[in-house]
């Protein structure tokens, strides 16, 4: 019987394992020829396009890489698997008929797949946001574009959290970062102040920066004085805007913010902040 059974392993074998590792390594080659070739392709349709930026081009080409990829990559692991299970000597008719009554059952159930995968096709094809891109769900969750696919969106936050949202659930997605974005920052100065001094120094301070070597080609515009936003309870509130590059907003207003500092204690301007006064009853 032993014999039997090491005979009979040994024959699967001999007549099986050339097809099997055929279909393995087939479909190992086709992968990789049909991702260089999906790449190329869609490398010359971004180029089209002419966006506006080579950042632009770099996002949407690995926006379309990650999606068409993951579909073409599940549709080859379908197929091959399939032929394996023939190979070994499964009847994969009654399989193939049993999954699509199945398919069919499961179509019922499976509204809200259907749904994200609709919601990431339009995602896709209408460029709402892309890989890299800063990008805020549903006016809540908010992160860096890791990978999109058909079905959902992955994002990493600034704490190193990695969010999985269904493209489905999808209501709002609020690009923080195409195509430019804008330093908009309010600083409050207190009501003895003057105001014409304290717009010529920000406007000073914002054309400096722009025009830094090392700033300068992050901003667009110069931060400059755009107008006295409120009349808070122990502040004037001035509002500042400049244009940046895509995701540079946060850096460039961190450094504006320390220029500006510097600037306003150089010309004693202050900066007021709440303050308490405490009234003790006399005894």
């Amino acid at each position: 019987m032993e014999q039997f059974l090491k005979n009979s392993i040994g024959s699967f074998f001999s007549d099986h394992i050339a097809p099997i590792l055929g279909i393995i390594i087939g479909a190992y080659i086709i992968h990789r020829f049909a991702m260089v070739g999906i790449g190329r392709l869609v490398r010359r349709a971004i180029r089209s396009h002419k966006y506006l930026t080579p950042q632009a081009e770099k996002q949407r080409e690995a926006t379309l890489n990650s999606a068409i990829g993951t579909t073409l990559q599940i549709g080859i692991l379908i197929i091959a698997g399939i032929m394996l299970l023939g190979e070994v000597g499964l009847d994969i008719g009654p399989l193939l008929a049993g999954a699509g009554i199945a398919g069919v059952a499961l179509g019922f159930g499976a509204q809200s797949l259907v749904k994200d995968i609709l919601a990431g096709i339009f995602i896709i094809i209408e460029n709402q946001y892309r890989v890299d891109d800063v990008v805020q769900i549903n006016q809540g969750v908010a992160g860096v574009v890791e990978r999109i696919t058909l079905r959902q969106t992955v994002l990493r936050d600034l704490d190193g959290m990695v969010h999985h949202i269904p493209n489905g659930n999808i209501d709002i997605a609020t690009n923080l970062t195409m195509e430019y974005s804008n330093v908009n920052m309010n600083i409050g100065v207190s009501y003895n102040t003057d105001i014409e001094q304290v717009e010529k120094i920000i406007n000073r301070v914002g054309h400096e920066l722009a025009n830094d070597l090392d700033w300068q080609s992050r901003i667009i515009e110069a931060p400059q004085f755009l107008r006295v936003d409120d009349f808070a309870d122990s502040a004037i509130i001035i509002k500042i805007l400049g244009r940046t590059q895509p995701i540079k907003q946060w850096e460039v207003a961190g450094e504006l913010r320390k220029r500006l500092k510097i600037a306003f204690d150089k010309a004693g301007i202050e900066i007021p902040f709440p303050q308490m006064t405490i009234h003790q009853p006399k005894k």
